[in-house]
């Protein structure tokens, strides 16, 4: 269930927190959080290679793998977004309107027509 709360500095979208004992050894928001991290690094750094892959059963391999990590980092954002561990905030409806034309005005930049698809 995703919830609106607002503090001092905005609007943040996110779930009521799950507790987890406030002690020096790690806990399981601790963990979660390691394994997104360390996540976040292996997808930026199988981009890179996918990039430099120069063979292309090497570059299948690595896509392959990069897809497997990917996912995986989207399912611990989704496990600590529903545990009200990860908070985003929200925008209020005219700044996304503004970014979306400015960002709108550069397709005509394209090579290829501005079309985007």
């Amino acid at each position: 269930m995703q919830t609106n709360h607002n503090n001092q500095t905005g609007r943040k979208i996110q779930n009521p927190a799950t507790q987890v004992p406030k002690t020096p050894q790690m806990n399981e928001r601790d963990f979660t959080n390691d394994m997104l991290s360390t996540e976040k690094y292996l997808t930026r750094s199988y981009a890179v290679a996918l990039h430099e892959a120069s063979h292309q059963h090497l570059y299948d391999d690595l896509l392959t793998i990069f897809n497997e990590t990917q996912h995986a980092q989207r399912r611990l954002f989704e496990l600590m977004f529903k545990k009200g561990w990860y908070a985003m905030d929200a925008e209020n409806e005219q700044k996304i309107q503004q970014s979306y034309q400015q960002h709108t005005g550069y397709t005509n930049q394209f090579p290829y027509s501005g079309n985007i698809q």
